[in-house]
C-alpha cells in the first residue's frame, strides 16, 4: 500500500501534468515524434485544393468524376522512459529533488505518449535495474509508471547506465522513442548510448541542481556521497576546495551526447522544465 506522501506526489504530478497537456504540448510531441510512414485510409471525392497528386485514376476512370486517396500517419510508436533512481538523484536544494523533478518529467511524456495512442514502457535503474514495466497504452498504464517511480525503494544507490541502456536495446524489439533521464553521474556509458542511438530516437534530459556546480563559501562542511555512502569534511571557505568540488559530470555528459548525436535537454531543480521541454520540440520540429 502507498504512503500518504506518494499518494500525495501522485495526485500533485497528476494535476501538474493535466495543467500541462491542456496547454499544447501533447500536439508539440506528436509534431516531433512521427510514425513510421504513411499508409492509404480510404478513397474520396476530389474538392478544390486537394493535391492532384493524390488522384486514384483507377477510381476516377470507374466513377466518373475525380477521387482521391486519403492517408494517415501510421504511428504505433513506442515510448521507453529510462529512469535513473540513484542516490545521487535524492539530492536537491532548490524546490524538487532531481527525483520528483525525473518523476513529472515520466509522467509529461507518458501522458503526451498515450494521448497520441502511443505504447509508453519504463527500466528504471541504480546500479542494477531496479524494474522493467512492459510497454503499453492507456491512461492507467502511464498511472502505473508514474505511481511505481514514486513508490520505488530502490535495492541499489550507485549508477550503472551502461546497463541500463544495454538492458533497453535488449528489450526494444523496434524503432521506438528512448528518453533518458537522469543526472548522467556515471562513466563508462558512451558507446552504449551510441549503440542504442543508432537504432532509436534517443533524448537525454539531463537533470541539475545549482549546488552541484555552485559551491557556497560556508567554511567547514561534512558532505556525504549519496552513492557510496562516503563521508568527507571539507573547507569552502578555500576557493580552491570550491572549484575542485565543482562536478565536471555535466560538462562530460554534453561532450559524449555531441559525440553520439544524441538530443539533450538541460533541466534544472530550481527552474520550471516546462519552457526547455517547448524549446525542444520546435527545435527539432523547425530541423524536421
Amino acid at each position: 500500500m502507498l504512503d500518504r506522501e506518494t499518494l500525495e506526489k501522485i495526485r500533485r504530478i497528476r494535476i501538474r501534468t493535466r495543467t500541462i497537456l491542456d496547454t499544447g504540448i501533447v500536439g508539440s510531441y506528436h509534431a516531433v515524434f512521427k510514425g513510421r510512414g504513411m499508409e492509404f485510409a480510404e478513397v474520396r471525392e476530389y474538392t478544390p485544393g486537394d493535391d492532384v497528386r493524390t488522384i486514384d485514376w483507377n477510381v476516377t476512370a470507374r466513377m466518373g468524376q475525380a477521387y482521391v486517396k486519403k492517408f494517415v500517419e501510421e504511428r504505433d510508436l513506442t515510448l521507453l522512459l529510462v529512469v535513473d533512481l540513484s542516490g545521487s538523484q535524492q539530492f536537491g536544494s532548490q524546490y524538487l529533488l532531481k527525483r520528483d523533478l525525473a518523476a513529472e518529467l515520466a509522467a509529461v511524456l507518458a501522458f503526451s505518449a498515450v494521448a497520441n495512442h502511443d505504447r509508453v514502457g519504463a527500466v528504471l535503474f541504480t546500479d542494477r535495474v531496479e524494474s522493467f514495466v512492459a510497454p503499453a497504452r492507456g491512461n492507467d498504464h502511464a498511472l502505473r509508471i508514474v505511481r511505481d517511480l514514486l513508490a520505488a525503494r530502490p535495492a541499489g544507490t550507485g549508477t550503472d547506465l551502461d546497463q541500463a541502456l544495454r538492458f533497453a536495446r535488449q528489450v526494444l524489439k523496434r524503432r521506438s522513442i528512448v528518453a533518458v533521464i537522469s543526472d548522467f553521474q556515471a562513466t563508462g556509458y558512451e558507446r552504449a548510448l551510441g549503440v542504442l542511438r543508432r537504432r532509436h530516437d534517443v533524448i537525454a534530459l539531463h537533470l541539475a541542481d545549482p549546488r552541484e556546480s555552485e559551491v557556497p563559501d560556508v567554511g567547514l562542511v561534512a558532505l556525504r556521497d549519496p552513492e557510496t555512502g562516503q563521508v568527507r569534511v571539507v573547507d569552502t571557505s578555500s576557493r580552491t576546495v570550491r572549484q575542485r568540488l565543482r562536478t565536471s559530470s555535466f560538462d562530460a555528459a554534453r561532450e559524449i551526447f555531441r559525440r553520439t548525436g544524441v538530443d539533450a535537454i538541460p533541466l534544472s531543480t530550481a527552474a520550471s522544465y516546462e519552457q526547455p521541454l517547448r524549446a525542444f520540440f520546435k527545435s527539432r520540429e523547425r530541423r524536421r
